[in-house]
């Protein structure tokens, strides 16, 4: 006779082994969570590490790209007060000038590639943190909370991702922008202070370098401000927040911008009017940092099936290629592709050394909008 299985002798066996099979689940899963805890933990030490390394590098970049400043303007700020042989004896020193320089844009390259790696540090370590929390919660809320429900887990994922590019993006233009400018501010009034007892005309010409830094800081700083910020697009609607975005940078590019708007903003869902409206910031912007235009143009269009962003300018161009193999200091260009893609766009930058440059976006829109 077979023994019953639901006797109690048999229902107590049964119970004690399914306990063990469910003890030994909960071992593995806490051990996974240890195992990915330990890995996050020795990652941010690591990365702070570098991250120190960094800031001394930074440190001795500054240090020597102030010494090339002053002496790149120390003949022109003594021939200023009238010492001529002064002048002279000062712009005598070429040689070394053209040595120091040379080593600023060597470090100022390495720098550049040092803080790349530096981002995806960091966002290798947060990247580890939420999946860590992902498991410590035991669902999927972490990532439901950021990217909204019912997506798939891998883009859920890109969307984290992509908002840390992002940060990690601001952060650097931060870093190269208004912080660099306040700490050459710094130098130049400590300059000034040492000169303004010994000579009153060279303190004047000093303070106007700085007003003028100032100035231009002060124009970064609300560009930054407009792109944390922009205007509701509820309230002005794409065209009006376009224009905005146009209106904030036409000052700082010293020429105006064109804008040739034709394409209905409401054809575009608004996660795709959103991309559409970082991309045109980021494209202005880095007109302003590299075209050197004379002539830039904004437009929207439909074509067929698509809905088309254009923004173009005549300025210096570059070599596409060879900034995609650098692989650094590229962070705009990487940022409005990633942008791209999560609305499942198409985006091309068209360029050439000399023949300025077209950024295009493409989203599909189906047959109504033909």
């Amino acid at each position: 006779m077979r023994n019953d299985p639901y006797t109690q002798t048999g229902m107590d066996s049964a119970r004690g082994t399914t306990e063990s099979r469910e003890s030994r689940f909960d071992e593995l899963y806490a051990e996974a969570k240890s195992t990915l805890g330990y890995g996050a933990n020795n990652l941010r030490s690591v990365t702070e590490r570098y991250r120190e390394s960094y800031r001394d590098s930074l440190a001795r970049w500054q240090r020597l790209r102030d010494m090339v400043d002053v002496a790149e303007r120390a003949p022109a700020l003594i021939a200023e007060a009238g010492d001529a042989a002064a002048a002279a004896e000062a712009g005598a020193d070429d040689a070394r000038q053209k040595a120091m320089r040379s080593d600023v844009e060597r470090q100022t390259g390495d720098l550049g590639r040092h803080q790349q790696e530096l981002s995806k540090l960091e966002l290798s370590v947060r990247s580890m943190e939420n999946a860590w929390l992902f498991l410590e919660r035991g669902d999927a809320s972490l990532l439901s909370e950021v990217a909204g429900p019912g997506l798939p887990t891998d883009l859920q994922m890109r969307i984290v991702q992509a908002q840390e590019a992002e940060r990690a993006r601001l952060a650097q233009e931060v870093h190269d922008g208004p912080a660099q400018g306040l700490s050459n501010a710094i130098f130049q009034v400590e300059y000034i202070e040492r000169v303004l007892d010994e000579d009153v005309r060279v303190a004047h010409t000093e303070l106007r370098f700085l007003r003028e830094q100032l100035r231009r800081e002060l124009g970064e700083v609300r560009t930054f401000i407009s792109q944390l910020r922009p205007p509701l697009l509820e309230q002005l609607g794409l065209d009006g927040s376009i224009m905005d975005a146009v209106e904030g940078v036409a000052p700082l590019l010293g020429n105006p911008v064109k804008t040739d708007l034709q394409a209905p903003g409401e054809k575009i869902n608004s996660s795709q009017q959103t991309a559409v409206l970082r991309i045109v910031q980021e494209a202005l912007q880095n007109v302003r940092k590299h075209a050197a235009s004379g002539h830039t143009v904004v437009s929207t269009k439909v074509e067929g099936k698509n809905w088309i962003l254009e923004v173009s300018d005549d300025g210096r161009g570059f070599d596409v290629s060879a900034v995609a193999a650098r692989g650094r200091r590229n962070f705009g260009l990487q940022f409005m592709r990633e942008r791209a893609e999560l609305i499942g766009a198409h985006f091309e930058v068209r360029s050439r050394p000399g023949g300025g440059t077209v950024v295009w976006l493409s989203i599909p829109v189906g047959e109504e909008s033909a």
